[in-house]
């Protein structure tokens, strides 16, 4: 039977020792306070308990003397166990050895449930299996990399709106469901809706074109899906996606966005989440070069890059020029430079149906991918999209798109069409390369992958 104390001692701090966060902690030095928390490990040594607590925002360890607390309480602390949910009461000691900067020298510990012994938390400080942990994701979390990557995802989704707001952008939703695919491919998820076939969004760009053209500077934050039957590192079936779309805006004017955008990211976590980052173990020194400007590259370039690499055995196939990079490709480009790189105008033939094709040679798109230094790959992608009505028309029947449900989207063009540009950066990506992580999967709370759908 689970030990259990009443409802309203979690909501009432102990007299003197007011309600406090670990993150937040040192505002409390030489003071006590109380932790609503858990138990995240126990250790003894003698007459000496310590227990490690999280609160959601941080992990701190307590110090528990047998002879500074009665045998009732001490008995109680020692007896606890893992993911316990308990209120904590100790005053707060400055120690340079600890983590955080902090210990807690523990008064008393109400218990607010005990994890039973014979059902014990099933993530202990030991290694898991990948698929192991996948499967109990919704405890795994709670352990401390997992909620210092959540906190670092949660900083960085906040970075995103506030840059975009700070600089005019008007957030606007686009649905969700749609009548026809964004890019022409068919790796989308269809649904019944009434009788008639929709798909599930797998990004918002063509919808806020729309409202672009409305307001002048928008943009879009939300999931999407993409049923590509894809088992790497880098993909999700199910991910959010930041979305700005700039009216007037041309390619040169996308690029200085994006890298200012995305230099803007980098700084805010290097300031606002130093220590979940120590927590994961990212190498910050790489993150501090993340500056504006960001090296550019013309595919042609980035070809005669990587077959230069293959001529040198760097690379075990030659690029066949006019593909779009493959992950390969991408890592390779990205591993050479120490902040992001933009390779821009691809050939118009390996890119979507909307991207306004070069004037000076219509045979490449005006297109940008940004990559990620360290081999992560693209974060960004963007263009700047067809203005004219007959060309985008023309391409919509090119694709073999069905026109009937593309004559909204050419209505922008019917009624005062101008040169507009946008991109779409998944947060996950982003999150990865920022906290310098191997897979995808650790950057969302529940993944979705081509195998998993649980919990």
């Amino acid at each position: 039977m689970s030990e259990e104390i009443k409802p309203e001692s979690v909501t009432a701090p102990v007299a003197n020792a007011p309600l406090a966060t670990i993150a937040r902690i040192g505002e409390h030095e030489g003071h006590s306070v109380t932790l609503r928390a858990w138990l995240y490990n126990l250790r003894e040594s003698g007459k000496l308990l310590f227990p490690i607590f999280r609160d959601g925002s941080g992990t701190i360890q307590g110090i528990v003397p047998k002879a500074a607390v009665t045998p009732e309480i001490f008995e109680r602390i020692k007896t606890l166990t893992q993911e316990s949910s308990v209120i904590v009461t100790g005053k707060v000691r400055a120690d340079k050895r600890a983590p955080g900067g902090y210990e807690l020298d523990v008064e008393n510990v109400e218990v607010v449930q005990r994890v039973p012994e014979d059902t014990p938390f099933p993530i202990s400080l030991k290694e898991h299996g990948t698929d192991f942990l996948m499967e109990h994701r919704h405890l795994w979390i709670r352990t401390p990399r997992q909620s210092a990557i959540l906190r670092i995802r949660a900083e960085i989704v906040k970075a995103a709106r506030d840059f975009l707001d700070d600089n005019g952008f008007i957030l606007t939703d686009p649905p969700i469901l749609t009548p026809a695919a964004c890019e022409g491919t068919s790796t989308l998820f269809p649904v019944e809706y009434f009788g008639d076939e929709a798909f599930l969004t797998q990004s918002g760009q063509l919808y806020i074109e729309s409202t672009a053209l409305a307001l002048g500077k928008v943009y879009s934050f939300g999931p999407t899906f993409r049923a590509e039957k894809s088992k790497t590192r880098r993909h999700l079936t199910e991910f959010w996606m930041v979305e700005p779309e700039w009216a007037y805006a041309g390619l040169d004017d996308l690029m200085g966005l994006a890298e200012n955008f995305i230099s803007f990211l980098v700084d805010r976590v290097l300031t606002r989440r130093a220590a979940d980052l120590k927590v994961i173990g990212r190498d910050t020194a790489k993150l501090e070069t993340i500056k504006a400007p960001f090296p550019r590259l013309r595919y042609d370039e980035a070809v005669a890059m990587l077959n230069d690499a293959h001529a040198k055995g760097l690379l075990e196939n030659p690029f066949e020029y006019g593909n779009d990079f493959g992950s390969p490709d991408e890592t390779y480009i990205s591993s050479q430079f120490d902040r992001p790189i933009m390779v821009h105008r691809y050939p118009a033939g390996v890119k979507a149906f909307y991207m306004e094709p070069d004037p000076d040679d219509p045979k490449y798109a005006l297109c940008v991918d940004v990559l990620a230094p360290e081999g992560y790959g693209e974060i960004i992608g963007g263009s700047q999209r067809i203005a004219s009505y007959d060309l985008l028309k023309t391409r919509i029947e090119e694709h073999n798109l069905p026109l009937d449900a593309f004559q909204w989207y050419l209505d922008l063009r019917r009624y005062g069409s101008v040169p507009h540009s946008g991109f779409g950066m998944g947060i996950e990506r982003a999150v990865a390369w920022i906290c310098g992580l191997e897979h995808v999967r650790e950057t969302i709370p529940f993944a979705r992958t081509l195998n998993r759908i649980y919990p």
